[in-house]
């Protein structure tokens, strides 16, 4: 089988509503899908959501990438070569994590679909579903505890929350949070807002609360700020900016560093980069969640299959497609009282686009 075709088309992705973390606020989204055609009529999908504090691009470098280095690369290749392909698009790019990422995805679409499974069985196949957690981004303790409710009434458990701004709102809204809804699953995401003394101020104060994750609450650096919270808090503390390679995850891992690792696809550059961070977080005894960007419903579906291809996955966080007002996507998978669940077509599934 040979690569015949490769095409793109860039999506600028409006959120219904705008939403703000602790250092930046998000109103759009811009993502680029590949199709990759081959000489046996199988057609792979990819997508790529560049985001420059994450995954270090721009949507104009994602472009230039793909029209000048992917498309010349790709065509004539032999798709099942996917190592070889990947290291190529690698030394040709760099850290380019998204555009690798749509590579693979989509790379990894087209072989699935020739074995006639979906990509998650391709992948190993250790589970049909996975519970999603919603995110609420920084907003008023009021409109987090109406957004709260709203979500709980479509059917989500796990909530997420956004912080990094200010200790005090930020302790008020879990603990009223906690009144509240005594029996949902809360999740705190610091966005690396906090200083080592706030984070463990955080603790001090939510530590009744059953919080079961503590996201990456310090800024990104030599690991040792995120490590100096891990080792004097009671709840897990998950490394998410801090975890972009598979020499990051060794670190920290290696250096006890953190409890939990947050990969993103786009943030590592794909599924095989993933499947390599997980075994290193596996082998090091921790836990791992699969998490993303502001990503249409095919990047989220590939994030779906890998968190379902893994056991040591026992954690998602793919929301990021739920405020798309223009997402062309439909399909893919199902979204029911917060559990996501995939077709069963081959590959990624039945692509409507």
């Amino acid at each position: 089988m040979k690569i015949t075709k490769i095409s793109y088309e860039r999506l600028e992705l409006r959120l219904k509503e705008p939403y703000t973390i602790a250092y930046e606020t998000v109103e759009r989204s811009t993502n680029f899908v590949l199709r990759i055609e081959t000489d046996s009529r199988i057609i792979g999908y990819g997508c790529a959501a560049p985001d420059l504090q994450v995954t270090g691009e721009t949507p104009e470098e994602v472009e230039n990438n793909i029209k000048g280095i992917l498309i010349p690369f790709l065509k004539g290749k032999n798709p099942y070569m996917v190592s070889q392909l990947l290291e190529g698009v690698f030394e040709l790019v760099q850290k380019k994590s998204s555009t690798l990422a749509m590579v693979d995805m989509a790379l990894m679409d087209i072989v699935s679909r020739k074995t006639g499974v979906p990509l998650y069985q391709f992948l190993g196949g250790y589970r049909d579903h996975i519970a999603t957690s919603i995110t609420i981004g920084i907003q008023s303790v009021h409109e987090t505890l109406l957004a709260a409710e709203e979500y709980i009434s479509q059917g989500f458990f796990i909530l997420k929350i956004k912080g990094g701004l200010s200790l005090a709102e930020d302790i008020e809204k879990m603990v009223r949070l906690r009144e509240k809804f005594p029996d949902i699953v809360l999740r705190f995401d610091g966005n690396q807002g906090y200083s080592i003394e706030e984070a463990l101020g955080f603790f001090a104060s939510t530590k009744d609360l059953n919080i079961e994750i503590f996201e990456q609450p310090t800024k990104v650096g030599n690991g040792k700020k995120i490590g100096a919270v891990t080792q004097k808090v009671a709840f897990p503390v998950m490394g998410d900016e801090s975890v972009k390679s598979l020499q990051d995850a060794y670190y920290l891992a290696h250096n006890k560093f953190i409890d939990m690792v947050n990969i993103k696809l786009m943030k590592v550059g794909g599924i095989r980069e993933g499947m390599h961070i997980n075994s290193v977080a596996r082998a090091a005894g921790l836990e791992s969640m699969v998490g993303c960007l502001d990503e249409c419903r095919l990047g989220i579906a590939a994030g779906l299959h890998f968190a379902l291809s893994r056991p040591n996955i026992q954690y998602a966080d793919l929301d990021g497609h739920l405020d798309m007002e223009n997402d062309p996507f439909k399909g893919l998978f199902t979204l029911e009282n917060g559990i996501l669940h995939p077709t069963g077509e081959p590959g990624l599934g039945k692509i409507n686009f």
